[in-house]
């Protein structure tokens, strides 16, 4: 017996002696598919106007060597960085990420436009969601898209979004699972504002008028992301979290919590059981706010521990849609990549590896005395090998031995870019 299957067997029987089924939550982490983000790799740039100012309220830090220019390139780094991570996940693009050597604008994409990144994704066994690209764009430059007052603006842009569902749709189709079409807009207002109703107004009616057409919930399914403030929106966003709770709901709508896009000292974790009792699912983008939406790399803090321990007491993971949302262009982004899902992927284990129902019933009788010794407790069990064994199990690298493959691999391909 190896030592990596001996340290699992060991840990096995102390968490057994808590009621935890290891073997089992294995199996169950086996169906946990976690969607990644391909604008890590680029750095925000994407393939439809490379040279576009990067808009939005988004900023990308760092002029560390190796980012993808190509579509081709884009692929082979992400290739690299699920070889890293254990399961079978899907890819997040959003509609600038275009793969075509026609000269196409965001209110002219079709389903062929992305046809590249599907064939790619069958053979490598992905599924593929979406997001329409609603910044970084002449028509977006001052700020303003689906709540514009010009009504031209506001037609380019509805058109886009209406596009970018029929893409959505045909990821769905070509790749029998189902595509997350993630809808946020960057429209707010740098000071104060007289009429915070009218864009509002505005951008309900254009999202009700994109979503018009039904598609197949099996094919896609729709979400809608709020924003506290952006960049050059500081005083007032269109798409506020209250917007967005309202309209996902009222038109069944998933809607998206992303973890920086809330004040700091709001926790996204507290949010999940409550939208859970009204939406129509949720969809969650896992990030790391550091003192605001600064998108950093996921690291496994307290909240991202609690984000995963919430999906599993609640029962959420087959009501939840996990994305990842950061980019870093100060370290490796293959590194970036992996440390961030390879976390956000330890921390629903380690909501899997919690003796839930006997948590819960201590804590309907009151024993609050035995809730928080025990959850004390299992800070301190061995999760780190049942982690390792899980990697083995998946065939991919264990512990630090992923890094030893970045590295090499920023070597033979990232620095002769």
């Amino acid at each position: 017996m190896s030592n990596l299957k001996q340290q699992y067997e060991l840990a096995k029987e102390k968490y057994a002696s808590i009621g935890v089924d290891v073997d089992a939550i294995l199996e169950k982490m086996k169906q946990v598919k976690v969607s990644v983000h391909c604008w890590q790799g680029d750095d925000v740039t994407g393939f439809l106007s490379p040279d576009q100012e990067l808009t939005g309220g988004i900023s990308v830090t760092g002029d560390y060597p190796g980012a993808a220019h190509t579509p081709e390139e884009l692929r082979r780094d992400m290739e690299k960085a699920f070889s890293l991570i254990p399961g079978k996940h899907k890819v997040n693009l959003h509609a600038m990420y275009v793969d075509t050597d026609e000269k196409v604008d965001l209110n002219e994409i079709e389903p062929k436009h992305f046809e590249k990144w599907v064939a790619w994704a069958k053979e490598q066994g992905l599924g593929l969601d979406f997001n329409p690209t609603f910044f970084s764009h002449p028509n977006s430059a001052d700020g303003f898209t689906l709540s514009h007052p010009d009504t031209k603006i506001r037609e380019f842009w509805i058109e886009h979004g209406k596009r970018a569902r029929k893409v959505a749709a045909y990821f769905g189709e070509e790749l029998g699972q189902t595509a997350i079409n993630n809808f946020w807009v960057p429209d707010g207002f740098k000071d104060n504002p007289i009429d915070r109703l009218s864009p509002r107004r505005r951008l309900q009616e254009s999202l009700d008028e994109i979503f018009s057409v039904e598609y197949a919930p099996e094919l896609t399914k729709d979400a809608v992301e709020s924003k506290v403030f952006g960049i050059g929106a500081e005083a007032y966003t269109v798409g506020s979290h209250e917007f967005y709770m309202g309209y996902g709901i009222s038109r069944n709508k998933l809607v998206c919590l992303d973890a920086g896009h809330f004040h700091p000292t709001e926790k996204i974790s507290d949010k999940l059981s409550s939208l859970a009792l009204f939406s129509e699912g949720i969809l969650l983008h896992v990030s790391r706010p550091m003192r605001w939406d600064s998108d950093h790399v996921v690291i496994m803090d307290d909240e991202l521990m609690e984000i995963g321990k919430e999906l599993v007491r609640n029962d959420l993971l087959d009501k939840t849609y996990i994305g990842l949302d950061f980019f870093d262009a100060s370290i490796n982004r293959i590194a970036a990549w992996t440390i961030g899902t390879r976390n956000t992927l330890k921390a629903i284990m380690k909501g899997m590896l919690e003796p839930t129902d006997d948590l819960k019933t201590a804590e309907l009788e009151g024993n609050y005395t035995y809730r928080l010794a025990m959850t004390e407790e299992l800070k301190d069990y061995p999760f780190g090998a049942v982690w390792d064994y899980y990697c083995e199990q998946q065939g991919v690298p264990v512990g630090m031995e992923w890094f030893e493959q970045v590295k090499e691999y920023e070597q033979d391909v990232l620095l002769k870019r």
